[in-house]
């Protein structure tokens, strides 16, 4: 039992340990430095040194060497001197180092081994100091020391192969650490305090001559030597190059090469921020060819370096808000092109499509770049599926075809690898051998906006109203939980940028939501994957594993949602509710409005937080347990909720009213108290669930209570018997697994199956599932009472005459609805109706495009075209989500809104931009549902697996590629659409 304490000890006190941040805490108080913001981020001894000054230093390495040496003694208490459990207790410090403290852990290792084992201690300090006094490489005696160590351990305690396997570990660990890291002592040392600079430039150690085959880190060798390292390092073909850092004496290096006229060299820029994906500085700094001597060497680096204070490098730089930082540069052997070029992965001038374009002419590729020759230029379609690639081609030359394929397909990969950033790469082409001279994002291309799960979110045409209240809520609490995960890393991170309009339709910043995936260890497509089911890339594991502490403030967050929620609702939604539903708001005047506007916005910002985790949640914990759709039950969603009572109420009337004309339904039940009954419990149901309309985020759309058609159309489709329920699940059959429900309590409850396992993976999701529904209810009911809010507001306005029509409200801006309460301001007021009028014609304008793009690259997208219908054949197929079981052949009814209900009869596929709680009334008649986006979590596709139809999302343009009448065949379980004839 002691040992079980010793273990608990070693893998939760000594990380806790090493996670303290004391070193931080120290630079803080006393040189005001905050380490994680300054140099390389890193919060180390060195980092101590260099930005807090020798009593920082010093300091550090006493708070360290004392983490280290407690750690070993803790594990000597329970276990014995010299046990293996003395470098397991180092290790789990050096991983809490790490994970939190942001340091490598080299200290707390070497005073902790000191502790540990003196003898082999000595031998290592002997020869590790000795070799680099004499070779004076700091590389060679950081990893020197990292095999040394193990093997002494091993020649001295042979008897004890466990000490020797966690020694061995140990080493591993540091020397994984040293690669991911990036090191402090490559800070220019004259940048460093003035008291620690001797000490740190003997720590450095001989310059050393780094080249393209190191990892190179950006902020101290500039991107373009960082990124080329990178691609070189992906195995593809890179000129063997060297780099120097700003500070750097090229002495060494220029005695090492040796240029001739048979070896040319080539000497490059690679300024810190150029090539970056916030600057390209195309032909901002020199690039010096054709260096065949050591003093032409000498001369060209100078030169490059000079050019970083030219003067219109530094208006450049002012320009853009570049910090001044310095100039590294580049030596590279120039390759002799027998084709050169340069290859946009996406055009740069349309900022349309997925053309390669290709620049190419005979020779080397500064004859492309210089603008000098006018280059041929191509096109290629780079086709891939899992099993087959291919290429097609426009436009000819003296290029051969089968090198611009060559450099299109190598371009489109180089692109991958930097997550579908659209890349500006040169080429040059020797005969033999395809040269990436450089790659770098092309800055006019970013970010990248994607109509992807934004369509979801809040899908249709959205007016300036409804996008000036949604865009500030969602940015924010998205902010909150990445800044929860990232903490200091989500320094820089403009979380406001995460969505915008184009073409009056929401899109969400792809590029910085893959940045902030990236930084919290995840693959950059980890929302898609929880929302739609897209496959995962495998995640950065060093980055994962810095950030297990934040991703387990999320774990924490996301075991308390339901408690949180429950919290919330009792004290603060529940009442704010029932005190809104009181309260006369058409009675209220402009102030009075405005005050319960901006209360039920309050409420709105905490109802976000749970309206976006609680899904995400549901989503997660159903994707690692592998949960099917088919056990889910949705019964607490509105839309299902609403549609099963409906449906029961129908059932109901159906016994009291058998025959009846479907167009004097309500009219006939007035006629007898049992059918005045049942439109009694109709009205209760209308207001009980009045507040879903078309988009439920969208405050412009009006609600079922205002607009109730929708609504009674659906109680006569039930009445007629035109869609029977489908209980699809077996959870649905289960009262157990209802919202606090106890089995022990329920009587008859059917029983189970007799794998107990597979129940209770079920009910942990199913919980998740039921939070979400009660989520959605809270959530829509506020926007509901905020929009009833505005509506009150535009009646006061109309008849003031400040509005001219119904509707006018929402396209003005929140924050111009507030200025009009609150102060009067004649010139506004006097432009507010032309205001008005230029928005709605934008509006209208957007509304006729026929399709917006998926993705557009960069802030001014060009103007959208709508596609003129194309006439698929018989052997053509779309693809999208699966998202309902079944197959089904009919006709195809396609619907661009839900303005007008069309007939829709049992054969019937309905095709759709989006869907929405307010679709019900059309999708429980449907034989089939073909929409342009969603996922499996979207609420078509939840309607469509309550109702037993056969569902497809996400088929892009789906709605401008289908026509009305054509016959298609569905299939929801592979999510392809044949289309037939006939």
């Amino acid at each position: 039992m002691f040992e079980l304490w010793g273990i608990l000890v070693v893998f939760v006190i000594c990380p806790l340990l090493g996670a303290i941040p004391l070193i931080a805490w120290m630079a803080q108080a006393i040189s005001k430095r905050r380490l994680a913001h300054v140099g390389t981020g890193n919060i180390s001894v060195s980092s101590a040194f260099y930005h807090g000054g020798t009593l920082v230093g010093i300091l550090a390495v006493f708070s360290e060497a004392f983490k280290g040496i407690a750690a070993v003694l803790l594990a000597r208490v329970f276990f014995g001197n010299g046990s293996a459990w003395e470098l397991i207790a180092l290790i789990a410090v050096v991983l809490g180092r790490y994970w939190v403290g942001r340091g490598a852990g080299t200290t707390n290792v070497v005073w902790g081994f000191a502790v540990h084992d003196p003898l082999a201690a000595v031998f290592v300090l002997l020869l590790a100091s000795t070799s680099f006094t004499i070779i004076r490489s700091r590389k060679l005696a950081k990893f020197g020391v990292l095999v040394l160590f193990p093997l002494i351990v091993a020649i001295l305690h042979p008897e004890n192969p466990p000490r020797i396997y966690a020694a061995i570990a140990l080493a591993a660990l540091l020397s994984w650490i040293y690669k991911t890291m990036p090191d402090d002592l490559n800070l220019p040392a004259e940048e460093a305090q003035a008291e620690s600079q001797a000490a740190f430039q003997f720590l450095r150690g001989e310059s050393t001559i780094l080249s393209l085959d190191e990892n190179l880190d950006a902020t101290l060798f500039g991107h373009k030597a960082a990124r080329l390292s990178e691609i070189h390092r992906w195995g593809y073909s890179v000129p063997k190059g060297w780099v120097l850092a700003p500070s750097d004496d090229p002495a060494s290096l220029i005695e090492f090469l040796q240029p001739s006229d048979l070896s040319p060299l080539v000497v490059r820029s690679s300024a810190i921020g150029e090539d970056s994906e916030y600057a390209s500085a195309a032909g901002q700094y020199e690039t010096i060819l054709n260096v065949t001597t050591k003093d032409g060497l000498q001369q060209a680096i100078a030169r490059v370096r000079a050019s970083y204070n030219n003067p219109t490098a530094a208006q450049y730089r002012r320009d853009r808000s570049l910090h001044e930082a310095g100039m590294a540069v580049l030596i590279q052997q120039q390759v002799q092109g027998v084709f050169s070029g340069v290859a946009f992965t996406r055009d740069p001038m349309t900022k349309q499509g997925d053309a390669v374009v290709i620049e190419a002419l005979p020779g080397n590729a500064a004859q492309v770049v210089s603008g000098r020759v006018t280059p041929e230029q191509y096109r290629a379609f780079v086709i891939e599926t899992e099993n087959f690639a291919s290429i097609q081609l426009e436009g000819k030359g003296q290029v051969p075809p089968a090198l611009i394929k060559q450099v299109a397909y190598l371009s489109r990969h180089i692109e991958e690898h930097y997550h579908g950033i659209p890349q500006d790469i040169e080429w040059s082409y020797d005969g033999q051998t395809l040269w990436v001279l450089q790659a770098r994002p092309i800055s006019t291309l970013l970010p990248i906006w994607t109509r992807k799960i934004a369509a979801e979110v809040i899908p249709g045409l959205i007016r300036p109203l409804t996008w000036s209240i949604n865009r500030p809520l969602t940015c924010s609490v998205w902010g909150k939980i990445f800044t929860l995960v990232l903490n200091e890393r989500a320094i820089g991170l403009d979380f406001n940028e995460t969505a915008t309009l184009h073409y009056s339709r929401a899109y969400f910043n792809a590029s910085l939501l893959g940045e902030i995936f990236r930084r919290m260890g995840l693959p950059p497509e980890s929302l898609e994957f929880l929302t739609r089911g897209v496959q995962l890339s495998k995640p950065p594991i060093e980055t994962t594993l810095r950030n297990l502490p934040g991703l387990a403030r999320l774990v924490v967050r996301e075991f308390c949602l339901e408690k949180d929620f429950n919290r919330h609702n009792s004290k603060r939604f529940a009442p704010a509710l029932s005190q809104l539903a009181q309260e006369p708001v058409n009675d209220l005047e402009p102030h009075q409005l405005l005050e319960r506007i901006n209360f039920i916005l309050e409420l709105l910002h905490v109802a976000t937080y749970y309206s976006i985790l609680a899904p995400l949640s549901a989503a997660l914990r159903q994707a690692i347990l592998r949960v099917k759709d088919r056990d889910i039950d949705n019964s607490l969603t509105p839309e299902v909720a609403v549609l099963r009572s409906l449906q029961d109420l129908a059932t109901t009337a159906q016994q009291i009213l058998p025959e009846f004309n479907p167009d004097q339904l309500f009219e006939q039940l007035a006629q007898t108290p049992q059918g005045q009954e049942i439109l009694e419990k109709f009205e209760q149901l209308l207001q009980r669930y009045g507040y879903l309309s078309e988009v439920g985020t969208d405050i412009a759309v009006p609600t079922w209570k205002e607009e109730p058609q929708a609504f009674r159309q659906l109680f006569v489709q039930f009445m007629q018997g035109e869609k029977p329920r489908i209980q699809n699940s077996e959870l649905e059959r289960q009262p157990d697994l209802e919202e606090n429900s106890n089995v022990g309590s329920i009587p008859n409850v059917k029983q189970l199956p007799q794998n107990p396992q597979p129940r209770k993976t079920r009910r942990f999701v199913q919980r998740r599932v039921n939070l979400k529904g009660r989520v959605t209810e809270i959530y829509s009911q506020l926007l509901a009472e905020l929009r009833w809010s505005f509506v009150a507001l535009e009646k006061i306005w109309l008849h003031s005459g400040l509005l001219g029509q119904s509707g006018d409200i929402f396209f003005l801006e929140f924050d111009e609805v507030r200025r009009l309460v609150e102060n009067f301001e004649p010139e506004f007021v006097a432009s507010l109706q032309e205001l008005v009028k230029q928005r709605q014609l934008q509006l209208t304008e957007d509304s006729q495009l026929t399709s917006v793009p998926l993705l557009i690259y960069g802030n001014n997208p060009p103007p959208a075209v709508s596609l003129e219908p194309v006439s698929l054949s018989s052997e053509q197929k779309l693809h999208g989500i699966p998202a309902s079981p079944g197959q089904v052949e009919g006709r195809v009814k396609v619907l661009q809104n839900f303005q007008a209900l069309p007939e829709v009869e049992p054969d019937t596929i309905l095709v759709v931009p989006y869907t929405d709680s307010g679709w019900a009334p059309l999708l429980v008649r449907a034989g089939g549902l073909i929409a342009e986006t969603g996922g499996k979590l979207s609420h078509g596709a939840i309607l469509a697996r309550e109702y037993g139809i056969p569902a497809i999302m996400d088929v892009q343009n789906a709605t401008s590629l289908l026509q009305d009448g054509q016959k298609v065949r569905i299939d929801g379980y592979t999510g392809i659409i044949e289309i037939s004839d006939g």
